[in-house]
């Protein structure tokens, strides 16, 4: 039988990495996540041509609970069921918390930590009814240790990585596991299109924006790859990761290590 993913923020960056991961593994895969149309579709299609599964995509919006239910319903309704879910919808905003618009933060906790509430609440039950679930939450090294300036990102974060435990508990007995991945920096093109910019402001090469700032906490001085989450994250969807549950899991080049 054809396993099914929902990877939710998977029309780009991180999410769209363990989408191509699980596709490659012959998932079923439903993609979720903003952008324009045509490029959605263009990548929906060509991750289905290349995949022995079926690749599917729903638009629903992660602040809004009952399109956050559509988003379950129709993934089982189009392929039967919900074997894993990747929480990995997520945004960022930067900001000393006395200026940090109130708007900004009900925003981050929304996509980034109730989002999975959501989905969790709607998948989770079938999970127990077959005996057999993997719930995948994509938290950050900003779960497990803190920045200035990120007050709502780091509220959600480590709220996800309690989350996880949690339901990782409630879980435990009924063959699903939960547990969350914490990725240090990673060159989304979301990253890399704000490189000129800090560049720019900092007087500085966009190397060096890489080298002395986004990668100043990472001792191997890499970037997270995409591919290297999506590989964790196939391997958590698997048999062998069955007692692997409740735990968060740093794919950081040794920053949370400090």
């Amino acid at each position: 039988m054809t396993r099914t993913a929902i990877i939710t923020g998977s029309t780009s960056g991180i999410g769209l990495g363990i989408a191509e991961a699980y596709a490659a593994e012959g998932f079923n895969v439903m993609l979720n996540g903003f952008g324009d149309a045509d490029e959605i579709e263009a990548t929906r299609a060509a991750l289905d041509a290349k995949a022995s599964g079926s690749v599917g995509y729903n638009g629903a919006d992660m602040t809004k609970p009952d399109q956050i239910a559509d988003l379950v319903a129709q993934t089982e309704a189009d392929m039967g069921q919900v074997d894993v879910l990747v929480n990995n919808a997520g945004i960022q905003f930067v900001s000393p918390i006395e200026e940090f618009p109130i708007e900004k933060w009900d925003a981050i906790i929304a996509i980034n930590l109730s989002s999975a509430f959501h989905t969790i609440r709607a998948a989770l039950p079938g999970m127990k009814d077959r005996g057999f679930g993997r719930i995948i939450n994509v938290a950050s090294a900003h779960g497990l240790v803190a920045s200035p300036f990120k007050s709502a990102y780091v509220a959600a974060k480590h709220g996800i990585v309690g989350l996880t435990k949690t339901i990782a508990l409630e879980a435990a007995q009924h063959g699903v596991t939960v547990n969350a991945v914490c990725p240090g920096y990673v060159l989304t093109p979301l990253v890399e299109g704000q490189l000129p910019a800090t560049a720019k402001a900092r007087g500085i090469t966009e190397e060096e924006v890489k080298r002395d700032v986004l990668l100043a906490a990472q001792p191997t001085k890499e970037f997270v790859t995409t591919e290297q989450l999506g590989a964790l994250c196939v391997f958590l969807a698997s048999d062998a990761a069955a007692s692997i549950t409740g735990t968060s899991l740093p794919v950081d080049g040794g920053w949370t290590a400090q």
